[in-house]
């Protein structure tokens, strides 16, 4: 009896260890499919961007809500392009592609923040009084702002006299996303509220009028209040911005908004996709830069 219980104990740990080591291959078979396949629809944004930069010769240099780029997919059914065997190993029935483009600079870009000057790195005043609108509104502490703020600045490479700080140079404990900002002791509460309305990009970015939100342009714009915000997003929803020209008279502002804080077209954009097989999700963010028609991948990570 003994012999007995010892050899159905052996044959059932081996016969777990074999399903165990099937799982594990078919779980790797479907993330390095799934990679693939959102690897495709990172080509495909970039398609649609470059498409849309196409088209800018005919419509006008801007970016705007009302363009292609601007529209998200929706759960799309995809089981038809992977192999069948594979969806059988997983498990899954159907598999399902979503996915989105957000405009990067319809956001306040925190590199905007530190500025040089004689060869110090300083806070921008204009860029902290922009993040103390948005931090006064959305009704989070001041001390919380001036403390992570102060843990940028000093994040930041030492810049030489007489040039600008090198904003894709990687300083000590230096964030890349925003989701990082928990480094410079920013609470986890603060970033899931601010990470709407902020951003970290390579370099010094105007905002986008035509696609940045009433809060932003609120905080964003001098001496404007939120009211006039709102009006401005309703007013460019019938008709696009064409230049700052025209969204300085929507605003009835009497200064100029200045070019290197303002623009109606952007460079940098956010591509969101979403596969799900089953129960089993992948989800990635890229970081994407278009320079004419040259579309170029930053940086790309699992969420």
């Amino acid at each position: 009896m003994l012999v007995v219980t010892l050899v159905a104990t052996l044959a059932a740990g081996l016969q777990w260890r074999q399903w165990r080591m099937l799982q594990q291959e078919s779980a790797s078979r479907a993330q390095s499919q799934a990679n693939w396949v959102l690897v495709g629809a990172l080509d495909w944004a970039r398609l649609i961007l470059r498409e849309d930069a196409r088209s800018a010769g005919i419509n006008g240099v801007i970016d705007h809500l009302g363009e292609p780029w601007a529209l998200p997919l929706k759960e799309a059914k995809l089981s038809s392009f992977l192999a069948a065997d594979a969806l059988a190993e997983s498990g899954a029935d159907e598999a399902y592609l979503s996915g989105s483009i957000v405009d990067a600079q319809s956001k306040i870009n925190l590199t905007n923040l530190v500025t040089t000057q004689n060869g110090q790195n300083t806070l921008s005043p204009p860029a902290l009084e922009s993040l103390s609108k948005l931090y006064q509104q959305l009704n989070l502490p001041a001390v919380e702002l001036k403390q992570w703020t102060s843990a940028w600045l000093a994040s930041q490479p030492q810049a030489q006299a007489g040039t600008s700080s090198q904003a894709n140079t990687a300083g000590p404990l230096r964030p890349l996303y925003v989701e990082q900002l928990g480094w410079l002791g920013l609470p986890h509460s603060s970033i899931d509220t601010l990470k709407n309305y902020i951003t970290l990009l390579p370099e010094r970015t105007p905002i986008n009028l035509n696609t940045a939100s009433a809060m932003v342009i609120y905080a964003s714009v001098p001496g404007l209040d939120l009211a006039a915000a709102q009006k401005l997003v309703q007013m460019r929803a019938q008709s696009p911005l064409q230049s700052l020209t025209e969204a300085q008279n929507m605003l009835s502002m009497s200064s100029a908004l200045s070019s290197a804080d303002f623009s109606v077209a952007s460079q940098y954009f956010e591509v969101r996709g979403r596969l799900r097989l089953g129960d089993w999700v992948m989800e990635e963010l890229s970081l994407v830069s278009r320079a004419n028609l040259d579309v170029k991948t930053i940086w790309r990570r699992r969420v």
